[in-house]
């Protein structure tokens, strides 16, 4: 098999006392789709932000496409990068997060442009001319002169996708892109990130919609309490569940899942 292009090895962190991530060893290979389950407080979210380096760790290392994330190794010493190195590592991945974080006074349009003319010093006509095109790509080719404040949650969301895409990154995190939106709205998220499953890149989910993660997802890794407890194929994890945690979990996640579809049902009567 292919190098990973993620290859995180005994990845610890702690907020004071609480040691959030024990010793994480994962390894995502380029174009594979990695989907993050687990209850709220396992450290889903916390690893994927030690991955870019939105938070330091306080042990192990991770790798992405070689590149040591935040240190730099000499002779088995770790030395912090300068802000500037780590920002510079940063462009090279995309983040989408579970809110939106749109500039408000710009346009759909002016967002999607701003990063690659202010970091990479790209000119606007090209920032403009592909940013139009991303959004197309999302479905909002015609929401390109809207503002956030007359976008919908989807579409908003939709618009922070394409932002991340617009620094061409070669991996992509996505910490449960879904979850602040309403239920019609979530369809047209997860369809614009099927695609980009589609097209091969690499993504790491944290996301609770089960349907993406058995559709989409190549693996499915199951964390609790910080560990990684289970971790296969989506339909041998949330099929055939093997240890008594996940098992809970899961049982869980179909009882609330059961619980919004018959609430849908009952209003849409």
């Amino acid at each position: 098999m292919n190098k990973p292009l993620v290859h995180a090895v005994n990845v610890g962190k702690s907020f004071g006392k609480n040691e959030v991530l024990k010793g994480i060893d994962l390894d995502v290979h380029p174009g594979e789709v990695v989907v993050l389950l687990g209850p709220s407080g396992s450290g889903k979210t916390t690893f994927l932000r030690c991955i870019n380096q939105l938070e330091t760790i306080d042990a192990g290392r991770i790798w992405v496409d070689d590149d040591l994330m935040g240190y730099r190794d000499k002779e088995g010493q770790l030395y912090r990068l300068k802000d500037s190195e780590i920002a510079a590592q940063r462009r090279e991945i995309g983040m989408v997060f579970q809110r939106f974080n749109l500039f408000p006074h710009m346009t759909a349009l002016e967002n999607v442009m701003e990063a690659p003319v202010q970091v990479k010093g790209v000119s606007k006509a090209e920032a403009k001319s592909q940013a139009v095109d991303l959004l197309e790509r999302v479905g909002l080719g015609e929401k390109t002169g809207h503002y956030p404040s007359q976008l919908s949650g989807g579409q908003q969301q939709r618009v922070a996708i394409a932002r991340a895409l617009a620094m061409k990154p070669k991996l992509m995190l996505f910490d449960e892109p879904t979850s602040a939106l309403d239920p019609e709205l979530v369809g047209e998220v997860l369809s614009v990130m099927k695609e980009l499953a589609r097209e091969g890149m690499t993504m790491v989910v944290v996301t609770h919609e089960m349907g993406f993660a058995r559709d989409v997802a190549d693996r499915v890794v199951f964390m609790d309490a910080g560990v990684v407890v289970e971790t296969g194929p989506p339909l041998e994890v949330i099929n055939n569940p093997q240890h008594e945690r996940t098992k809970s979990f899961l049982a869980r996640m179909r009882s609330e899942h059961e619980a919004v579809a018959a609430l849908v049902a009952d209003e849409a009567v």
